[in-house]
């Protein structure tokens, strides 16, 4: 078991220089560079942007759908980075309000659970295949008000690590967290990023 060193990677506009920011939390295996890569696909040229990448490459060490406890500390420390680092941007001038959290898989978990967590109003929440944490989940174990935040939660149909269910619960909880949730199950899509998923991602929060 583990805990995270704080490695943090800066892209786009400078911090003090840009109106809104996005965190990017990579996937089990990738790196902060991999998530940046991704983002180079959606149209945020004037977003500071601020990949933090886990020790080991990996947030936590089991499946999402593992109980809690299984995957501590890694995940408790994993949530503290990102607590930790939107603290630095709104020391920066950036309001929570303008920030998004953008992740791909074990990302995407993590931005969800944190946003969950943490409910308040978001620039937006992009969760790149993935679900609340917890072998399982209960609305009790979330408070807070999103105060219509705009998520967006994709998936494939048929993907191996992310059971559409779990994808089904974690939008029923933020809907009911006042977050305005747009789920999208795409067919035949394997554990990764369609083009089509960019393009909606674009044209939900990207598109004047």
């Amino acid at each position: 078991m583990f805990e995270h060193e704080k490695q943090i990677l800066l892209s786009g506009m400078p911090l003090d220089e840009a109106k809104c920011a996005m965190l990017l939390l990579h996937g089990r295996g990738s790196s902060s560079n991999d998530i940046l890569e991704i983002v180079t696909h959606l149209n945020v040229k004037e977003f500071a942007l601020i990949a933090p990448e886990a020790t080991y490459n990996i947030w936590y060490p089991k499946s999402f759908l593992a109980s809690r406890e299984q995957n501590q500390p890694a995940l408790s420390s994993a949530l503290s980075i990102i607590k930790h680092a939107i603290a630095e941007i709104n020391q920066a001038g950036i309001p929570t309000n303008n920030i998004f959290l953008l992740g791909f898989s074990q990302g995407a978990c993590l931005a969800l659970e944190y946003a969950a967590l943490n409910a308040e109003k978001y620039a937006g929440i992009i969760a790149l295949t993935g679900g609340l944490i917890g072998e399982e989940v209960k609305k009790e174990n979330y408070k807070g008000n999103f105060k219509g935040t705009k998520v967006f939660i994709g998936a494939g149909d048929h993907d191996p690590h992310v059971p559409l269910i779990r994808v089904q619960q974690t939008t029923a909880i933020l809907k009911s967290m006042n977050a305005k949730v747009t789920e999208k199950i795409y067919p035949n899509l394997p554990h990764g990023i369609s083009e089509q998923e960019i393009s909606d991602v674009n044209k939900l929060f990207f598109t004047s």
